[in-house]
């Protein structure tokens, strides 16, 4: 329990980042094609970094990348990823920046929007976890959105990003069963307000 007399999730606990993320952002309903395309893009950029690090560069990153907007990005050339490449505001990694250069393409030119395409694997509505450790790390249905994404050549989208792309963006709801956040609200069909970046992990702390 928090200072506030409220239960929270474990991970959500380590800084007061985590926890307005938490509290306000994680596992609520996402819409937005550029919405979707910049989640996917920070979450590749997670691996092998803490949640927290994505989070405080959050505002460099989108500086960096024009918003995150599809369109934009995916003319990005030879000088965007040198001054990429220089950029200390950002994760400074040569494959995963080609990567979103690569992938503003492959989103631009899909035959339905990116948010359409993220939502239609969303899974049918199952009991809060008790636990974290009842949370899993993959899911079939994290498999088959990771095949399709990778199948229309979607860079850095394994099974187990697929499923904290998933549950940051509503698509699955992962607060525990105890906790006071409520995303009982399930897709409207309407754009939401896109906050957030990243997911979470329980074993990430403040640095």
């Amino acid at each position: 329990m928090s200072h506030d007399g409220l239960v929270r999730c474990p991970w959500s606990l380590a800084s007061q980042l985590y926890r307005d993320y938490h509290d306000q952002e994680w596992g609520q309903p996402l819409h937005g094609d550029d919405a979707m395309f910049e989640r996917l893009c920070l979450e590749a950029f997670q691996s092998g970094l803490s949640w927290i690090t994505i989070l405080r560069k959050r505002p460099a990153f989108r500086a960096a990348f024009a918003g995150f907007a599809i369109e934009q990005v995916a003319e990005f050339g030879a000088a965007d990823r040198a001054r990429l490449l220089t950029d200390a505001g950002i994760v400074r990694n040569r494959a995963k920046i080609d990567a979103v250069i690569a992938n503003a393409k492959v989103a631009r030119d899909l035959d339905i929007g990116l948010d359409e395409l993220i939502w239609s694997f969303a899974p049918p509505r199952r009991p809060r976890p008790r636990s974290i450790a009842e949370i899993p790390a993959t899911t079939p249905e994290s498999v088959a959105l990771a095949k399709e994404l990778k199948r229309r050549g979607f860079r850095f989208v394994g099974p187990t990003t697929a499923y904290a792309l998933m549950q940051a963006t509503g698509l699955v709801d992962d607060h525990l069963a105890d906790c006071w956040v409520r995303s009982d609200l399930r897709d409207t069909g309407h754009p939401g307000v896109f906050r957030s970046q990243v997911s979470v992990a329980s074993s990430d702390k403040e640095e």
